[in-house]
Order: structure tokens, then sequence, then C-alpha cells
């Protein structure tokens, strides 16, 4: 029970404070939450995840702007999310728009 207890409150911690993005999968983690966080618009996934020369990361992250019925129509969005070594916000920008249902030509 103590073990758990511990669990949960270091999981409860990891929000808390500074993030860092540490390695590829932090990279993305930490972009989809920033452009979560000012856009309002919940992350589908990252589609591309690449360290910049500068030690910090360029990450592509894939969003539903407008959801329809049925859910293949909905129209998404790839958004290039730039973040720092220390995993800082640098910026964002919307680099594609597309149906969910239509595959890349």
């Amino acid at each position: 029970m103590a073990e758990e207890h511990g669990r949960r409150s270091s999981t409860a911690t990891r929000g808390q404070g500074k993030r860092r993005a540490s390695g590829a999968e932090g990279a993305a983690e930490e972009a989809a939450r920033c452009l979560g966080k000012l856009t309002g618009r919940i992350a589908e996934g990252c589609s591309e995840v690449t360290p910049t020369e500068d030690d910090g990361w360029l990450v592509s992250v894939d969003v539903v702007e407008v959801a329809r019925i049925p859910d293949t129509t909905s129209l998404m969005a790839t958004y290039e999310v730039q973040l720092a070594g220390d995993g800082t916000l640098r910026g964002y920008r919307r680099v594609r728009r597309y149906c969910r249902g239509v595959a890349d030509s």
C-alpha cells in the first residue's frame, strides 16, 4: 500500500514545476501539451520528432480542427512545434490541413 501511495504521489508531482523534454518521447509529450494549452485542441498524435542543431526539437503534432460525423471526414491539422533543449516552447505554426480519411499523395 505504501508503495502504491509513493507511485501515485510521484506521478502527481511530475506535472508540477518546469518540465524538461528528455529525448524524442519527452519532446513529443511536451509539444502536444504546449500546443493543447495554447490552441485548446487535443493532440491526436505526433507524426514527426526531429532534433535540431541547437539541441532543441522540432515536433509535428496532429490535431482535430473540426470534428465531423463520420469521424473519417473530420478536418485535421498538423502543427510544427519548436522546443528549446530544456523543453520550453519557442514557437508553433500550422503547416497542413486535411481530411482524416484522405491519404497523402
